[in-house]
């Protein structure tokens, strides 16, 4: 792997409700998902202006995709500061279980929620 490329260049989060998942990104992060379909899967499309050296994502619905708390941890940015996000996942039909916790001085904060679909997700921001 190219020392210089992103880890990650996709991610997508497995839902069994695109409608609801949906709603509850767009309403803890203020954002518009783009909605498609293709190969069978219903997606939401986090934005991103292009996709050149950018990660970006989507919420999926489909077969293969199943909802878990015990998946892969995919942390957001949440900055500048995560508990915006973390303020409204509650209000959005989400559960904050670990609120926003101090890393260290250099690396700043973190915290969890399970989404509107049962998937454990994570926020990261400086302050």
């Amino acid at each position: 792997m190219d020392k210089n490329a992103n880890a990650i260049n996709w991610f997508e989060i497995s839902v069994s409700d695109i409608a609801r998942a949906t709603k509850f990104y767009e309403t803890i992060f203020d954002t518009k998902l783009e909605q498609t379909e293709m190969m069978g899967m219903k997606m939401a499309m986090f934005p991103s202006e292009n996709m050149n050296g950018k990660v970006s994502g989507a919420l999926v619905e489909s077969q293969m995709h199943k909802p878990s708390a015990d998946g892969a941890k995919i942390y957001f940015n949440g900055n500048p500061d995560m508990g915006v996000a973390l303020g409204k996942v509650e209000a959005a039909g989400g559960k904050v279980t670990m609120p926003k916790t101090k890393i260290n001085d250099d690396i700043g904060y973190m915290g969890f929620f399970i989404d509107s679909e049962g998937n454990a997700v994570a926020l990261h921001s400086g302050n």
